[in-house]
């Protein structure tokens, strides 16, 4: 038998405006969206293994506060230390970080929908 899951083909989630939110998006974080979101192709060299991860966390957990909502997206990022600034001047909510672990650099992000983002820049092994 051929394996049922492969990978994540696709995170989808509900916006009271989907068209400002994807102008935000594309705005502040560089994502090329289009009417549908965007997508990313995970085939490229210039990038450390590739892959996309899923967490499942208790209902409990403390992590995607200040945020309501029951989901987080994780954006993989080149620069962070530059791109945090550069967010902050913009008026983009930082919601903590960046903190530094032995894979990778993390920072915390509110789209305007209140949304908690997570900004990750890999090391060089991930």
């Amino acid at each position: 038998m051929k394996r049922r899951v492969t990978g994540i083909g696709g995170i989808f989630f509900k916006a009271k405006d989907p068209a400002a939110l994807l102008a935000w998006y594309k705005k502040h974080l560089g994502i090329a969206t289009d009417e549908y979101g965007w997508g990313f192709k995970w085939q490229d060299d210039q990038l450390p293994a590739p892959m996309t991860q899923l967490g499942v966390f208790g209902e409990d957990t403390d992590y995607f506060k200040p945020a309501s909502g029951s989901w987080m997206i994780n954006f993989r990022v080149e620069d962070l230390e530059a791109l945090l600034p550069v967010l902050e001047s913009e008026g983009v909510q930082l919601a903590g970080g960046p903190e530094t672990y032995d894979y990778g650099k993390f920072a915390w992000i509110i789209d305007p929908e209140g949304n908690k983002i997570e900004l990750w820049q890999p090391l060089n092994d991930f």
